[in-house]
């Protein structure tokens, strides 16, 4: 019950991925327009993370958990049923409210039952492939859906999971707390959504407003200016919602950043490739689902057998040449783009992509959540996510718009001396799909230069933005294999007060630091 969160908002992204070309032509949307449909889901899911587990862990997380269903389910059947990308894109922000909610709730109680370290590796493994399936179901179930139904059906499908997952849940998971847990931080949630939109909208707007433009640096710098009184206020609140504390520890602040890094090329990834497959090579969603499918295999079996491969060579080396493969897949699909580039010349690179992210988010995830104090595990687990939302976030606004903007660049070199009109030129500028859809109605000779010419646009830009990945992938090898310990080390103790005593199936805090008590009896095994 659990996994099926994990399952749901997994399908959800890679189901979206296969649909983008889609959206192009049925709601015209443009390469910008595609960015904020992904990045505001992702901006929502990041910036309530925090406060989300903190909640969790203070009111129950049994019920954060079905409230977030609840939520997610009901921003699908909104985002199902929008007519325009400005419907779509705030329901798709609601989504993000209810996958925040849910997502910190569902690991912090597998970390909660779990207690076990080797049990809670294999638990977060079986968690980290579930991940893997969610990416390998999405594209095949969304080309299903888009070959025999509206584009909306690959939001209406997460209903009856989220049904089924509700009842279950009800039915079969324990629920837990931590009491003593500070208050909610709602300065923190403010600051950090306000922040990282605000560098959002920089990244992914500046190939349309201008890179030099006044509105884009000026988002660009309130966002570090938000994002530093983020951390000024973190560092001095009472009660903050980001505990900087945490970071001090090697294991958990490396593993995040890995985490952050590797996310950042795989989900920048997928949000060209689909494009790629369906617009240049012609595939339809389902054709485009299937070859996407190795992919997400390979992730799939190195998300299982990566607690094998940690305890062969450890921590270090298995995250960094995780790192190392993405890098590599990025770098791989790069060197081979051009015009006439065909699946069987990518397929290396996909593979590299799926093994890295199958053996880096488990492991990684593991370092982060197993090394908290068990009190904490609810503001772990949301830290271990944001990490991932963030990278991937900014993954596909950076991703896109270096895409974007060497697009533009390319088109304005390409149709110098043939005037267009204006309302056809922002199409042709505005994504690959809008030019290929101009190509076709204008057909003819002159059609096919501008599919041409498009095309050759697409595959320059693919080519600079997978390089911009591979080194983001490579910066985090040398994090690495700088910061990162090789080998698992205790958790940090809790401070004094906050050591949980369990009675029965009632949490209470210990504030005569007295042993733990499991079912009446002391124990020194819990903590």
């Amino acid at each position: 019950m659990l996994c099926a969160a994990a399952l749901i908002i997994n399908v959800d992204n890679t189901i979206l991925n296969v649909a983008l070309p889609t959206l192009v032509r049925e709601l015209h949307a443009t390469s910008s327009q595609l960015q904020w449909i992904v990045d505001s889901y992702a901006m929502v899911f990041a910036g309530l993370l925090l406060v989300s587990g903190s909640l969790a862990d203070r009111f129950g997380r049994k019920r954060f958990f079905l409230l977030g269903l609840a939520v997610f389910g009901a921003g699908s059947v909104g985002a199902a049923f929008s007519g325009s990308v400005d419907l779509l894109v705030p329901f798709r922000a609601i989504m993000g409210v209810g996958a925040a909610l849910t997502i910190p709730s569902s690991l912090s109680i597998v970390n909660d039952v779990f207690r076990d370290r080797g049990q809670r590796a294999r638990a977060i493994g079986a968690w980290g492939g579930i991940i893997g399936l969610g990416i390998a179901i999405g594209p095949i179930a969304g080309g299903l859906l888009l070959a025999r139904f509206w584009w909306g059906s690959v939001f209406l499908v997460n209903v009856p999971i989220v049904i089924a997952a509700f009842i279950g849940t009800l039915i079969l998971v324990p629920d837990s707390k931590n009491p003593a847990v500070e208050r909610p931080d709602p300065v923190g949630v403010v600051l950090s959504v306000a922040g990282l939109g605000l560098l959002l909208w920089a990244i992914i707007e500046g190939p349309t407003q201008g890179w030099t433009s006044g509105e884009v640096i000026g988002a660009g710098v309130a966002s570090f200016v938000v994002i530093g009184a983020f951390v000024a206020w973190e560092s001095h609140s009472r009660h903050p919602m980001l505990k900087l504390r945490l970071f001090v520890d090697r294991r958990f602040s490396a593993a995040a950043a890995a985490e952050c890094l590797g996310v950042f090329g795989l989900l920048g990834a997928l949000f060209v490739m689909t494009q790629f497959l369906q617009f240049d090579l012609g595939l339809s969603p389902l054709q485009a689902g299937l070859r996407i499918l190795p992919m997400a295999g390979m992730l799939v079996v190195c998300a299982v057998l990566s607690p094998l491969v940690v305890r062969a060579v450890g921590t270090k080396l298995t995250v960094g040449a995780a790192l190392a493969a993405v890098a590599g897949g990025l770098w791989q699909i790069a060197a081979s783009s051009s015009a006439a580039t065909s699946y069987g010349d990518v397929v290396v690179g996909l593979l590299l992509i799926g093994l890295g992210a199958g053996f880096l988010l488990p492991t990684a995830t593991n370092s982060v959540v197993g090394s908290v104090p068990q009190g904490d595990s609810g503001i772990g687990s949301a830290i271990n996510t944001m990490a991932l939302q963030v990278g991937g976030a900014i993954g596909v606004a950076v991703v896109g718009s270096v895409l974007a903007t060497r697009y533009q660049d390319h088109m304005n070199r390409a149709l110098a001396g043939r005037p267009l009109p204006a309302g056809i030129m922002h199409t042709v500028l505005g994504s690959f799909g809008g030019a290929l859809s101009v190509a076709g109605n204008v057909g003819g000779a002159a059609g096919a230069l501008l599919a041409r010419a498009a095309r050759a646009a697409f595959m320059s830009g693919l080519d600079v933005s997978f390089l911009v990945g591979a080194g983001v992938s490579l910066a985090g090898v040398v994090t690495v294999l700088v910061w990162l310990p090789s080998r698992s080390s205790p958790v940090t103790p809790e401070p004094p007060g906050e050591r949980l005593m369990v009675l029965d199936d009632l949490a209470l805090t210990d504030d005569d630091n007295q042993s733990v008590v499991t079912q009446g009896k002391p124990s020194s095994t819990l903590s």
